[in-house]
């Protein structure tokens, strides 16, 4: 395996890769596996599309991605993927996208064992009552990439032809 660091609105970044595929993203808040500091196609394409994020010119990632944990962690991870940028769903939506929708609490323990944090978007999940609940990073970062996907979002607006214009204020 292989890692990197970045630097980020919301402090560094450790990626790390196995080959080809993407495997983690951790915050400083985690440890991350220990792999050989050095950079990799993967890695600096992946480093790449978090700076867009950042940006603000990127809402969804195109990389391999191979999150290691159990089938039902796998499982709710494939559910994160699928939130959409600047949306909230909860702990108990998730459940019962992977058909288990008793599973509201293990659903939230795998949303925290998430490996790959901003690309895969355990920070989209929220409590019932869609308030901010626990995030491994801690919540002012959750907070922060909310506001941050919120703001974004509202400077993008369909036109009448179903295209996405951005809003430019003109001085």
């Amino acid at each position: 395996m292989e890692a990197i660091e970045m630097k980020s609105p919301i402090g560094k970044l450790t990626l790390v890769a196995d080959g080809d595929a993407l495997v983690g993203v951790y915050l400083e808040t985690y440890e991350a596996p220990n792999a050989e500091r050095r950079s990799t196609p993967a890695l600096e394409r992946a480093a790449t599309q978090l700076r867009e994020y950042f940006a603000g010119t990127r809402e969804t990632f195109d990389l391999e991605l191979q999150p290691r944990g159990t089938e039902f962690q796998r499982a709710v991870w494939s559910a994160l993927g699928e939130i959409p940028f600047g949306h909230t769903v909860s702990y108990a939506h998730v459940a019962k996208r992977i058909g288990r929708p008793s599973a509201v609490r293990a659903v939230g323990a795998a949303n925290g064992q998430n490996p790959i944090a901003l690309i895969i978007p355990c920070h989209r999940v929220v409590g019932s009552d869609g308030s901010l609940t626990g995030y491994g990073g801690g919540l002012p970062r959750k907070k922060w990439l909310l506001a941050h996907e919120t703001r974004q979002r509202a400077l993008w607006a369909p036109s009448p032809a179903g295209r996405r214009l951005k809003t430019v204020n003109a001085s």
